[in-house]
């Protein structure tokens, strides 16, 4: 059984990890715009990893005898003024996602909710990761500026990036 205060956190998070998946969606849409179909590539890859976190979230609300109870997802952003204002943008979002990690990590420490300690340390370690690489390719294209030829061999880079659906399916 899990504790009411942590459950309705836990469905709070769910609706973030939705919002990211939305949001980072919307950034592909705006690369897609650009022409740069790499930059767009790499975003519905997040997207799709962003919505495998959010199934994570609830199926352990339902795995704890929670209840999921969804909630309204913002409209994201759906213009930025260039590749490096939205990696920025994403890079600060991903500062927010993890700041939301700690809050709950602190609210199952004063629980004693241990269980819900061992399922936000994958978070917490994910966390580091993302934020990693969006301030890589933020840093690249900082680099880059307005360099068209250097743009393209970042987006041809950023187009390998994997795009496993079947991960998102092995959470459902």
């Amino acid at each position: 059984m899990i504790a009411k205060e942590m459950e309705e956190a836990l469905n709070e998070q769910l609706k973030w990890e939705l919002y990211s998946a939305y949001l980072y969606l919307s950034m592909a849409a705006y690369f897609e715009d650009l022409g740069l179909e790499g930059f767009a590539h790499w975003m519905k890859a997040q997207t799709a990893e962003e919505l495998m976190h959010a199934m994570k979230f609830y199926k352990f609300i339902f795995e704890r005898d929670g209840r999921v109870i969804l909630q309204e997802v913002p409209k994201p952003p759906s213009e930025w003024e260039s590749p490096e204002a939205a990696f920025e943008y994403a890079y600060k979002h991903e500062q927010e996602v993890t700041s939301r990690i700690n809050k709950l990590m602190s609210l199952a420490k004063k629980f004693e909710d241990y269980a819900t300690e061992n399922f936000l340390n994958w978070f917490v370690d994910e966390q580091v990761e993302e934020e990693a690489s969006f301030k890589a390719i933020l840093n690249k294209l900082k680099l880059i500026k307005n360099n068209p030829q250097a743009l393209f061999y970042l987006d041809n880079e950023l187009s390998q990036r994997p795009l496993d659906l079947n991960l998102l399916m092995t959470q459902v």
